[in-house]
């Protein structure tokens, strides 16, 4: 509904002298300590535990990396992964650190009004927040009513502080005429459901146009962002009389700045001790959150309402991709998980379930157990979110429609996950514990990702003009994988290839075709190669990478690796420092810089071997789909078998191997 505007409003020449003067010795330095090792500095990562040193830093290159986890990169990706920053605050970290002044690009008069609405907003949401928690802790009522209700829930004082909750007092027009004497805008107050601007927390009164306090006589429970600035509010009526006929709970309305399916209560919290940990527990309520950082366990975090959005798995996948849902042991409990299920395994992530003892929820058993004990519960009983589905859909189940239609909705799932060593793995379990052959179920499987999708596509990539790939792209062995976690190795090498020498020059005096000569450098050639059958790398950002090595190759003074270090999009920031870091040893060839002839080969040779790497994975895909269908679909599939092995060979004789295949 509402449009978000970038945080990026850093001009592109007040980057560049952050990107100059960060020193990446200098920056680490300040967490970690370092000692030489050569030309090198090394020390124990602060990403994982571990005794012996593996995290190297590179002055040469201005990167870091760690030889265990991999994490690593220029200043910036550095300070935002060690102190869980966006991109523009660990600009801004490193510009007060070297004493850069901030000048932000002009601003249009409709961007410059947007953004002055969002930080009204936010700052009329954290005066709000601060009246709150100062009657929760200063007024009679407050501590009388609010903060008996805290404590009556086992809520100690400093978890009480920690996650700053508040009373509101019943007077329905005191915070509202604070407000409005203080000198916040009404408009800042109340919420326009078209424009976004508003966080809501009054509305007017049908009678007499006054300004109500949407939040009278309730706890509050703050809402915070990433960044610890609050977004809304979450409250509850403690009257019982109104029970049945009155909200228990009451949002704030959506605006610019607050969207609930967005948001995930106690995030801010959480951010270091999933990265810490590697895992998050999601839970149903705010006050489960609580409970189980009052029981010291810190990687927890709730949505607002049963639903669960894309956009809160991937906030959630920053951090870590290893997921566990914990719900009441009930019909609504179980459902809720199996809603979520699909969705979450289509993201990549690693979902398990955990279903407390009856009875019980994450509030009420925190306070019974230690965080020992809690984490110790968690191991021994979280169950893989396929064995769940499995359970909960056949567990009992006799009849063969309902049976078959059980486990149609288990194979959906397996459809879904992107990984193919991950999906190789469920098929193999599925098989057994479901009593089916692996050929049902990736026929069954390769069946719903057709009609997901457009019939003979492969993640957009077609081997040649005029030919198209197999209509059925996923097997155990050779899955469409279009996502960056699956980029093969072949493509990691062409992308290391593009930063380090993308503007270093291996084709001389080519004729072109207007009869004049040109030079190729790298990326030029990689990607004239690639174009010739419209081939293109499955990441993304791979993808990116080529087109602007290519695009600035014309540039003065273009400098492919710098120039890729120090991008503005982290992501491709980020790839360049892991690609250019010398603990990267994905081709010694490319560890150094290696002559023109010798460099020009190597890229030859890789160009090959992705053409080959791509031709034998179609073939693989067509092969397991002829071995699975009737003899009619295998005379259709005949002629497109014989042109790939005829392609095959070629590109064999090409790289030297002795691989020719007759029919």
């Amino acid at each position: 509904m509402f449009g978000y505007l970038t945080e990026e409003m850093i001009d592109r020449a007040t980057i560049d002298r952050i990107m100059d003067a960060a020193n990446i010795v200098e920056v680490v330095s300040e967490f970690v300590t370092l000692r030489r090792s050569g030309a090198n500095y090394k020390g124990l990562c602060p990403f994982h535990n571990e005794k012996t040193p593996s995290f190297i830093v590179t002055p040469s290159r201005n990167t870091c990396r760690c030889f265990g986890c991999g994490k690593g990169g220029n200043p910036v990706n550095f300070i935002m992964e060690h102190e869980q920053m966006t991109y523009p605050e660990a600009l801004r970290w490193l510009a007060n650190k070297y004493h850069i002044e901030i000048k932000e690009r002009e601003l249009s008069n409709e961007e410059r009004e947007a953004e002055n609405d969002r930080e009204s907003m936010f700052i009329v949401n954290e005066r709000a927040a601060r009246y709150f928690e100062d009657t929760l802790h200063n007024n009679v009522d407050g501590v009388a009513i609010g903060m008996q209700y805290f404590r009556s829930r086992g809520f100690r004082d400093d978890i009480i502080r920690k996650f700053r909750l508040g009373y509101d007092l019943p007077q329905a027009e005191a915070l509202p005429s604070l407000l409005l004497q203080e000198g916040y805008k009404e408009k800042y107050l109340l919420q326009n459901p078209d424009t976004g601007v508003g966080v809501g927390l009054c509305y007017k009164s049908e009678r007499d146009g006054k300004l109500i306090d949407r939040f009278a006589g309730r706890v509050v429970f703050p809402w915070f962002n990433l960044s610890g600035k609050v977004v809304g509010f979450n409250a509850r009526k403690l009257d019982q009389a109104t029970k049945g006929v009155q909200q228990k709970y009451v949002n704030s309305p959506a605006s610019a700045i607050y969207q609930k399916e967005r948001e995930l209560y106690g995030i801010h919290l959480a951010k270091k001790a999933m990265v810490k940990e590697n895992s998050v527990f999601i839970v149903e309520g705010q006050t489960d959150v609580i409970a189980m950082h009052q029981c010291g366990i810190e990687n927890v975090v709730a949505g607002s309402g049963t639903a669960f959005s894309v956009h809160q798995t991937r906030t959630l996948r920053r951090f870590t991709n290893n997921i566990t849902l914990i719900y009441d042991n009930d019909q609504a409990g179980k459902h809720a998980a199996m809603e979520r299920i699909d969705m979450m395994l289509a993201e990549g992530i690693n979902l398990k379930m955990l279903f407390l003892p009856e009875g019980e929820d994450p509030d009420s058993f925190s306070r019974k157990n230690t965080a020992s004990d809690f984490r110790q519960y968690i191991e021994t009983h979280q169950t893989d979110c396929i064995k769940f589905k499995m359970d909960y859909l056949l567990a009992g189940v006799t009849d063969p429609v309902k049976r078959s239609e059980g486990i149609n909705s288990v194979i959906a799932s397996l459809s879904v996950i992107p990984d193919q060593i991950v999906r190789a793995t469920y098929i193999t379990d599925c098989a057994f514990h479901l009593g089916l052959s692996e050929q049902v179920i990736i026929r069954q499987m390769n069946k719903l990702i057709r009609e997901r999708q457009p019939q003979g596509t492969n993640g957009g990539q077609p081997l040649l003009p005029g030919r198209r790939p197999p209509a059925n792209p996923v097997t155990p062995d050779a899955p469409a994988a279009t996502s960056a976690g699956n980029a093969s190795t072949l493509e990691t090498l062409l992308v290391q290839a593009i930063v380090r020498f993308g503007d270093v020059v291996i084709c001389r005096d080519l004729e072109s075709e207007d009869g004049n000569t040109v030079d190729l450098n790298v990326a030029q050639y990689i990607a004239y190669d690639l174009g010739q059958d419209e081939l293109s790398l499955s990441n993304p950002l791979y993808n990116r990478i080529l087109e602007e090595a290519v695009a600035h190759s014309d540039d003065e003074g273009f400098k492919s690796e710098s120039y890729f270090l120090n991008h503005p999009d982290v992501e491709i920031s980020k790839i360049a420092g892991e690609l250019s870091s010398d603990s990267v040893q994905l081709s010694k060839s490319l560890q150094k810089q290696p002559s023109e002839e010798s460099l020009r080969e190597q890229v030859f040779h890789l160009v090959l071997d992705f053409r080959m790497n791509y031709v034998e994975k179609q073939l693989k895909t067509l092969e397991t789909e002829m071995k699975n269908s009737s003899p009619e679909e295998q005379v259709r599939l005949m002629p497109q078998l014989m042109n790939l092995r005829e392609i095959r060979n070629i590109l064999a004789k090409r790289l030297g191997k002795n691989l020719v295949y007759t029919l």
